[in-house]
C-alpha cells in the first residue's frame, strides 16, 4: 500500500490524478491509498508524516504549494514531494524543499505515470529500517542508514549516528546479534562499523566520515575483503 496525498484546488485536475492513479494501480498491480486536500493549509493542519508521496499544486490560495512544502519538510524529511504546475520558473525554488520532480500542466498520462514510477523506485531504494535500543529512562529508535558504528565501553554500548550518539547497557555480542542482518563488521574488540560509511583505510585507521576508529592488524585483511564484498553487492 502506497499512501498518496493530492493537494490541488482544481476539482478537474484532482479527478484527473485519481483516474491516472487508478489506471496505474491496474498496470502495476499496486494499491494506492489517496487523500485529497484543496489547499496547502489543509494538509499542514493535520500532518502526521504518514504519506509516501505528495502531489502538490503550487498555485493555490491561502497557503501555496511551496509554502506548504516548506512546512512539511520541517516535519518529514522522507516524503516524496512532486510539484504540479504550469509555471516552470518554480523549478529552481523546489531545491529548497528537496522536491523529487515536477509535472507541468497540462498533464499527460505518460508524463504522470513516468514520474510516479520513478518515485516508487526511489522509495524502494531508500526504504528505511530501524532498530530500537534501551537507553536510560526509555527507548530510542535508530535509523540503520544513519548508524555509523557501535563502541563497547565498560559494559555499555555507544551507538554513534550521523547526528547524535546513544548509550545503552549491553555487550558487543548483544550489538552483533541486533546488527547481524546489516552490513556491519567488527574491526576489533571495541568497534562494530557500518561498511557503508567507510571512506578509506589507512594503516590501522578506518575513516568513517567525521569518525576515525582502529582496526586490529589481525582483522585488517578481513576488513578489506568485507569492504570489497559490500561494494560488489551494492553495485549489482
Amino acid at each position: 500500500m502506497i499512501t498518496i496525498a493530492i493537494v490541488e484546488d482544481d476539482n478537474e485536475y484532482r479527478q484527473q490524478y485519481r483516474e491516472y492513479l487508478g489506471k496505474m494501480e491496474t498496470q502495476l498491480g499496486e494499491s494506492f491509498q489517496i487523500r485529497e486536500f484543496t489547499d496547502g493549509d489543509g494538509i499542514l493542519a493535520s500532518y502526521k508524516a504518514d504519506f509516501d508521496i505528495i502531489l502538490m499544486d503550487i498555485e493555490m490560495s491561502f497557503v501555496n504549494g511551496m509554502e506548504a512544502a516548506e512546512g512539511i519538510r520541517k516535519l518529514d524529511h522522507e516524503v516524496v514531494i512532486i510539484f504540479i504546475t504550469n509555471m516552470p520558473q518554480y523549478v529552481m525554488e523546489g531545491y529548497k524543499v528537496q522536491a523529487f520532480d515536477y509535472i507541468l500542466k497540462p498533464i499527460t498520462y505518460f508524463a504522470f505515470s513516468k514520474t510516479i514510477n520513478h518515485a516508487i523506485e526511489r522509495m524502494a531504494v531508500r526504504k528505511r529500517q530501524y532498530t530500537t535500543i534501551a537507553i536510560r529512562n526509555g527507548i530510542q529508535r535508530i535509523d540503520m542508514q544513519e548508524l555509523v558504528y557501535v563502541e563497547v565501553r565498560d559494559h555499555e554500548l555507544i551507538y554513534y549516528t550521523t547526528g547524535e550518539s546513544y548509550t545503552a547497557r549491553g555487550s558487543m555480542k548483544d550489538a552483533e546479534e541486533v546488527l547481524k542482518n546489516f552490513s556491519f563488521f567488527r574491526c576489533n574488540k571495541c568497534y562494530l562499523i557500518n561498511l557503508a560509511y567507510v571512506e578509506r583505510v589507512q594503516n590501522n585507521d578506518v575513516f568513517l566520515g567525521k569518525y576515525v576508529v582502529a582496526v586490529s592488524r589481525a582483522r585488517r585483511k578481513q576488513l578489506m575483503d568485507a569492504i570489497n564484498d559490500y561494494l560488489n553487492e551494492v553495485s549489482k
